[in-house]
């Protein structure tokens, strides 16, 4: 850490010439293999703020319901469905954060705080049954080979029948896409028990964002034509990205969830840097920037500023996500 540290620092302080790019090249991976063999242990809890204060509680205790749930796999489903919005209503009748149309509430439906009512648009109902009945659908395939997570969100998706009669997960192209989506969504919302691999992309997303050094801000800028090239944060790790062929949303808080997310003394160069005025709530992020390592990132700041080095660790620092190109295709497009 302390040798990357170094390097890093030095190239930011002496120019933003190609002789960074290569020492983040081969930064990123002479780190990498120092990390291979280190692996933690523990059980699956939520990622630092990746569930929204109001609703962490109940996605870490519903979450440990049954063995084909975890609270980041619940985490996932919710995000997906609704973007944790209760008031969410989709064009087919869908319903609250967790999206229940009205004829599986009417079945599936718990009074999970208790109150003598089941309220479809209170997710202290709605998440209890969003975890009974992922439960339900799991004891319905209990005995059908293979992962019963995979085999649970399957049926969540096309029906347990389907299943049963293939055995696992059906050859439906929806249906193992879904299953994979979530599988993916999953990990961005886990706190991770060993090290994060790093990502492949990562110095050529560096690459781009370095030469953008000294652009200006432009609130809402993509760097397009229609933009004279300029960038807010989040356009700019976007345009990072879209670089090296990953598509990441438009949003700095989406961004968040492209990815698992290492803790701060396991950043590499690449990694994306969030910072917020709540740290307990990922949809209120606010601003992104790139990591380049040494406490440093990449970033377009505000209006009046250009994209510029700038330190991590101020009092509004988030975390961060390593992004990954399944991360970033599970990503809902709206949320």
């Amino acid at each position: 850490m302390t040798v990357r540290k170094a390097w890093v620092v030095a190239g930011a302080v002496g120019g933003a010439g190609l002789g960074l790019v290569m020492l983040l090249v081969v930064g990123v991976y002479v780190v990498a293999g120092n990390l291979a063999n280190e692996v933690g242990g523990g059980t699956k809890t939520l990622a630092k703020g990746a569930v929204p204060a109001a609703y962490r509680e109940l996605v870490q205790k519903w979450g440990n319901m049954c063995p084909a749930i975890n609270p980041a796999l619940l985490a996932a489903q919710l995000y997906q469905e609704s973007g944790f919005n209760p008031k969410a209503q989709s064009a087919a009748a869908a319903q609250g954060i967790a999206q229940f149309i009205p004829g599986t509430w009417a079945t599936h439906g718990v009074d999970g705080d208790g109150d003598g009512d089941k309220d479809v648009w209170d997710p202290n109902d709605a998440i209890p049954s969003a975890a009974a009945y992922d439960c339900s659908l799991a004891s319905y395939v209990k005995n059908v080979r293979g992962n019963l997570t995979e085999n649970m969100l399957a049926s969540y998706n096309a029906g347990a029948y389907a299943v049963i009669k293939y055995g696992g997960v059906p050859p439906y192209s929806e249906t193992r896409n879904y299953v994979k989506t979530i599988t993916t969504l999953e990990e961005s919302f886990a706190a991770p028990v060993s090290r994060v691999d790093p990502s492949e992309q990562a110095a050529g997303a560096i690459s781009y964002a370095q030469k953008k050094l000294g652009t200006p801000y432009l609130w809402g800028g993509d760097g397009t034509a229609e933009d004279n090239g300029q960038f807010d944060c989040s356009g700019l790790t976007k345009a990072a990205y879209e670089s090296v062929r990953i598509t990441l949303p438009r949003v700095a808080n989406d961004q968040y969830n492209a990815g698992p997310h290492p803790s701060r003394d396991e950043l590499l160069p690449g990694d994306l840097v969030f910072f917020s005025d709540d740290l307990g709530n990922s949809r209120a992020i606010r601003h992104v920037g790139i990591y380049v390592g040494g406490g440093y990132m990449i970033d377009a700041p505000r209006t009046g500023a250009v994209i510029r080095f700038d330190r991590i660790d101020t009092p509004d620092y988030f975390g961060a996500t390593r992004v990954t190109e399944d991360g970033a295709k599970a990503l809902p497009t709206t949320v």
